[in-house]
């Protein structure tokens, strides 16, 4: 009679995924900004993006950390499909490095004399040396490969003590196909390839199971490790849907041909290494030899790919533009009307955006629903509103450009300056509300009542502001304009001013408020920029250059 210790398999399999963690995170840790940058910045032709996604894959020994960066680099569009899909088929080379670790190190040598000095030294490290800092990542770095194998011994020693009186007749009906699923529904589910592999290696090296059945549980896990990937993309922007296609595609397609063409790839590796004696180093080279002809295979497809996977996972962008989509740059006269329109809607998003900052309900200040919300049936997230508003002001620098292009009096020309500048203003305007829109949530959930109040007059500054802008958008007469506008101002300045006043006359009388100074001096002083900044954006887009020089004099200090 015999047990099979699953016990200790689970239990090496928990230490040998906690120590590949350890690794990972610590290498990351220890040099991340280097792996991103590599991702980022040495990619730029096929076979550089092939050559860098294998180094830093197999640096990190994680094929699928690569992959999210990859997907994170396509979705802010940092990088583009065709070398993503290279660094992918990079990272798929490089994760085989972990196979050839444990085949050579693993199998060859007695495992604890290196895996427990390394954990012991790694223990002491992290106890001496303050957390954070470059030499503890280095002691959990230690920890991470004493754990990688000491879980692979746990493992080992599990299926040796079955493989004693294991009859390898048992297995002679699981076909090779079975094999090649279930390396893909383990993986899968764990998240790891490496450890399929780990697991396949000990069982090859015990005699449980025939080469060709864990050449087949290698195929799968390479099959399963694209789960990680299109869980990554579950939801996201079409670029990362591409990204994850490509990776499918490459893994599952490589994994078909080398199953179809299993025989012949074993024999190959057979030719260079006796699988009967050597038979986890023999399985390295097959994991090597299978993704590398799958390179091969795919790497002078992968423009017609990219063009495929564009067609598949179209861009559904909303349309943004409200007045200038359809109005040709040729026709001046109607284009300047078109792009001053369209810099008013800049304007009003940019409110709303504001008013959500501020948590300010929008009715306060608007009747109807701005373009950006209708045709939506739930709101945005604020994040993806300021993106919105940033494309839009794109398309007005590029109609702008456009009209750039035709022949301009020297009128038209100032005309079209201001309305660019008011533009500038506008997002400036909107961006430092984006930098300070963290403090405004401090202020509200403070339990200081004091911050409440702060909070709460910003609040009330800025609906003010906007009754007054929307007043000058719905006069037509130039001195009206410029009057409400000159008034706008002057208010801005004295809110800024009794602020100030208010807070210091309150914190000399209240000492407990003292930390709380310089952020609320900070944030005053960039919403009264930003405030300024939409004044400014008006008085540029709806005064004439004469009323614009009167404004500047009369608001000089």
């Amino acid at each position: 009679m015999f047990e099979f210790d699953y016990w200790k398999l689970l239990a090496g399999l928990g230490i040998f995924l906690f120590g590949m963690q350890l690794l990972e995170n610590s290498i990351k840790d220890l040099s991340g900004k280097a792996f991103r940058r590599i991702i980022r910045d040495y990619t730029n032709t096929r076979l550089k993006a092939i050559a860098n996604g294998t180094l830093v894959t197999a640096l990190l020994q994680s094929s699928s950390a690569v992959s999210l960066m990859v997907l994170a680099f396509v979705g802010a569009g940092i990088m583009n499909m065709e070398n993503a899909i290279g660094v992918i088929l990079g990272s798929n080379i490089g994760t085989t490095l972990t196979a050839w670790i444990v085949a050579t190190l693993g199998f060859k040598i007695k495992i604890e004399t290196f895996a427990l000095p390394f954990i012991g030294l790694g223990a002491a490290g992290l106890i001496l040396f303050k957390p954070g800092t470059r030499l503890s990542y280095i002691n959990r770095l230690l920890i991470g490969f004493g754990f990688l194998f000491l879980g692979l011994d746990y493992m080992k020693t599990s299926v040796e003590n079955f493989s004693q009186n294991f009859n390898p007749g048992q297995f002679k009906d699981l076909v090779l196909w079975m094999c090649l699923v279930i390396g893909a529904v383990i993986t899968a589910l764990m998240q790891a390839s490496a450890a399929t592999i780990a697991i396949t290696l000990a069982a090859l090296n015990s005699q449980l199971m025939t080469f060709e059945m864990a050449a087949a549980m290698v195929i799968g896990a390479n099959i399963g490790t694209t789960a990680t990937v299109l869980l990554g993309a579950i939801g996201g922007s079409p670029p990362k849907k591409r990204v994850a296609a490509s990776h499918l595609a490459f893994n599952f397609v490589t994994g078909i041909i080398a199953f179809v063409a299993l025989p012949v790839m074993v024999m190959v590796v057979k030719i260079f290494i006796d699988v009967t004696t050597n038979g986890p180093v023999g399985l390295a080279l097959f994991h090597t030899v299978f993704n590398i002809t799958g390179v091969i295979i795919f790497l002078p497809i992968v423009k017609v790919m990219t063009r495929y996977l564009v067609k598949l996972f179209p861009e559904r962008k909303a349309q943004l533009c409200v007045h200038i989509i359809d109005t040709p740059a040729e026709e001046v006269e109607a284009a300047v009307v078109a792009l001053k329109n369209e810099i008013i809607h800049l304007l009003q998003e940019c409110q709303l955006y504001t008013l959500r900052s501020l948590n300010i309900n929008k009715t306060l200040v608007f009747e109807e629903p701005l373009p950006f919300e209708k045709g939506k049936k739930k709101q945005v997230s604020i994040e993806a509103f300021y993106s919105d508003i940033k494309e839009l002001h794109s398309a007005i620098i590029a109609y702008y450009s456009l009209i750039q292009t035709q022949k301009l009096d020297k009128a038209v020309s100032q005309d079209l300056e201001r309305a660019i500048l008011a533009s500038r203003n506008i997002m400036n305007s909107a961006k430092n509300f984006k930098g300070i829109r963290p403090d405004f949530d401090e202020f509200e959930s403070s339990d200081s009542a004091f911050l409440n109040r702060q909070y709460d007059r910003f609040r009330e500054r800025l609906v003010s502001l906007y009754h007054e802008i929307n007043t000058v958008l719905s006069v037509k007469d130039e001195d009206l304009q410029y009057a409400t506008i000159i008034k706008a101002f002057a208010h801005v300045e004295q809110a800024d001013k009794l602020f100030i006043q208010t807070i210091v006359q309150t914190s000399s009388v209240n000492k407990e408020e003292h930390l709380d100074l310089s952020t609320l001096f900070l944030v005053n002083r960039l919403f009264t920029q930003a405030c300024r900044m939409f004044i400014f954006s008006m008085k540029d887009l709806l005064l004439s250059h004469e009323r614009t020089i009167a404004f500047d004099k009369a608001v000089e200090p």
